[in-house]
């Protein structure tokens, strides 16, 4: 029998007391005050002038009609404990503080215009995601009805055409075979550099239309597609979005609600407290591997409920290898600790176990030279890290970064620097040219401008976060861009960018590894 963690009930009236919904979020699975005060604060440092341009164009694409509705299939409730199929065994999600149910809790409600619901891109059975397999079945379940197949975002612009099977097919190509998002974002002002040429197949940032595209090289709205992020395991979460847009979850409920589900009016802050304190008392990872092997048997710690009680411990820069704070512990690029006991495991039937222990050592001991990394080489000034996979991702067992740190590792390069170990294929491609700040007269040609969207800096081109790496398995593809069909994927192109030398072990190993968590 599994061990969990004890149901803690805290009394509606005292949910009412609290300033900051989101500390009642933390409050209901751990009554740790102290170890929530990260998130109980809302940090107004991220400019929030992106969305009023954001929402406005969301409710100005409702002159695009979809041309059929179908319903959001929803559960009664989501229980404390329960496990999903997924295409490396099972993926299981807990929920310390007690069963959900979907009526009670605007997470699960229609709120807007479209028959949307945040649970519409947000399922268990993909790690509170979407995958790409998982959308293309349910285009092919619903004829492209179900409330993920909408113009404002779900189709590659909201001019597609839509109005037979086969139009369909072709609109929601990249939500259906790589689970990308149309994100549109006004160009901020001021800005470090203009857009000289965008190689577009869907004519969308090159529409001719003011409201849908640019009106120069230095305004109008830029569409990039990107992987919809999970909505689970947040106690960890240090950054709101791939581009850190958002500045607390509630504003991020409520835009996503005025802009994905076309909203016109803002939700109440009853709402958007349902929502966070759904989405801060869940934990997921995947619980059993495709070999059916247990993965908290035998010594091992994986699974949600071991993840649960590791939240207790969880700071902001909790071992983080650029803090000089010296009451804090040195940096251990030793991440993860979930499998070792496997590799002392004996007999035939144990072999996908060690290999996963081995995996986990790969992780934690590779050594890598990391060069060329914008927010990390350029701003500590050198130009070799003698790094380790925990430099980047240094939260023990949970594997984002613990602070702010938004990185460009490569993922969105195109033209001559693309990455020969991803598909960037069917992705815009954006030349842009610096014509201020330090980086004034730099070229850069990327899928996706990153960071830079919001920041207007050219220093953030291509920059995004690392996200939480549990329940990768249930989740493919992978990188913001979906430009990494599978975990191989995604060690090749480790392997390649950093000259890191994986022998074909070392990667199987890693694999496997990256598969359990």
């Amino acid at each position: 029998m599994r061990e969990e963690l004890p149901t803690i009930r805290v009394r509606p009236s005292i949910l009412k007391m609290i300033k900051y919904p989101i500390l009642c979020a933390v409050l209901i699975c751990h009554p740790d005050v102290a170890a929530a005060q990260h998130l109980g604060i809302a940090d107004r440092t991220e400019t929030q002038e992106w969305a009023s341009p954001a929402i406005k164009h969301a409710l100005q694409m409702r002159k695009f009609k979809d041309s059929d509705h179908g319903p959001q299939s929803t559960p009664n409730t989501i229980s404390r404990f329960f496990t999903d199929e997924d295409p490396s065994g099972q993926i299981a999600t807990f929920q310390p503080g007690g069963g959900t149910s979907t009526a009670n809790n605007a997470f699960f409600q229609d709120l807007g215009t479209n028959g949307r619901t945040c649970f519409t891109c947000h399922q268990p059975q993909n790690g509170w995601t979407i995958s790409a397999s998982g959308v293309h079945d349910r285009f092919e379940d619903g004829k492209g009805t179900d409330p993920l197949f909408r113009l404002v975002d779900g189709a590659t612009c909201s001019t597609d055409d839509v109005s037979t099977i086969g139009a369909k097919r072709k609109a929601y190509k990249l939500l259906i075979t790589k689970g990308l998002i149309r994100v549109f974002l006004r160009l901020p002002s001021p800005l470090q550099f203009e857009v000289v040429h965008v190689d577009d197949p869907y004519n969308c940032t090159t529409s001719p239309d003011p409201t849908i595209g640019l009106t120069s090289p230095t305004s109008g709205i830029v569409s990039i597609y990107r992987r919809p992020l999970p909505t689970t395991n947040l106690r960890f979460l240090t950054t709101i979005m791939w581009d850190g847009r958002d500045a607390t979850l509630e504003d991020q409920a409520n835009h996503a609600t005025h802009i994905h589900a076309q909203r016109s009016t803002d939700i109440t802050s009853d709402q958007q407290a349902q929502m966070v304190i759904f989405e801060n008392g869940i934990f997921t990872s995947q619980i059993s591997d495709e070999e059916g092997c247990d993965l908290d048997d035998c010594g091992a710690t994986g699974g949600p409920v071991a993840l649960a009680r590791q939240s207790l411990k969880f700071f902001v820069g909790i071992n983080d290898p650029v803090e000089k704070n010296p009451t804090k512990a040195p940096f251990d690029p030793n991440i993860f600790n979930l499998f070792k006991s496997w590799l002392s495991l004996q007999g035939k039937e144990t072999r996908q176990r060690k290999s996963v222990a081995r995996g986990e050592e790969v992780f934690n001991t590779t050594k890598i030279s990391i060069t060329g990394v914008a927010g990390l080489n350029d701003d500590l000034h050198l130009p070799k890290i003698a790094g380790f996979c925990g430099t980047c991702h240094d939260t023990p067992n949970v594997g984002n970064h613990s602070v702010k740190a938004p990185l460009n590792i490569g993922v969105a390069d195109a033209g001559a620097n693309s990455p020969p170990a991803l598909d960037i294929s069917g992705l815009p491609v954006f030349k842009l040219h610096c014509t201020q700040g330090p980086l004034a007269g730099q070229i850069f040609v990327v899928t996706d401008p990153g960071r830079a969207l919001i920041s207007g800096h050219c220093a953030d081109i291509g920059k995004v976060k690392g996200p939480i790496l549990r329940g990768l398995a249930a989740r493919a593809p992978y990188f913001h861009n979906g430009s990494a069909a599978t975990l191989l994927d995604v060690v090749n192109f480790y392997d390649q960018r950093f000259g890191i030398g994986f022998t074909r072990q070392q990667k199987d190993d890693l694999v496997n590894f990256l598969n359990t968590l």
